[in-house]
Order: C-alpha cells, then sequence, then structure tokens
C-alpha cells in the first residue's frame, strides 16, 4: 500500500514539464534582453561622444 502511494506521488511529479520549459525560455529571453541593453547602451554612449566631436569641430 505505501509502495502504491509512493509511485503515485513520484509518478504525478513527472506528468508536466511545460512549466519547466516555460522558465526556461523566460530565463533565455531575460538574457537576452539583458544583452541587448548593455549593447544599445555601449553603441549609444559611442554615437554621442562622436556627434560631440563633430560639433565641436563646426
Amino acid at each position: 500500500m505505501l509502495v502504491n502511494y509512493v509511485r503515485t506521488v513520484l509518478a504525478s511529479l513527472n506528468v508536466d514539464k511545460r512549466a519547466v520549459t516555460a522558465i526556461e525560455y523566460a530565463l533565455i529571453a531575460a538574457l537576452i534582453a539583458v544583452v541587448i541593453i548593455g549593447a544599445v547602451t555601449q553603441l549609444g554612449s559611442g554615437v554621442k561622444s562622436t556627434f560631440y566631436n563633430v560639433a565641436s569641430e563646426l
């Protein structure tokens, strides 16, 4: 009887893995967003300094 209960509980843990996959995709999307934000910030700083250099030469 206890063995059947343990089997039932362990079987119910492996039923739905969609939530785990969704969490993994969310973490990957968050990592990509952080990388994009960092790249845009660095690119924006470079463009800003270039415009300041051009403005000062005029």
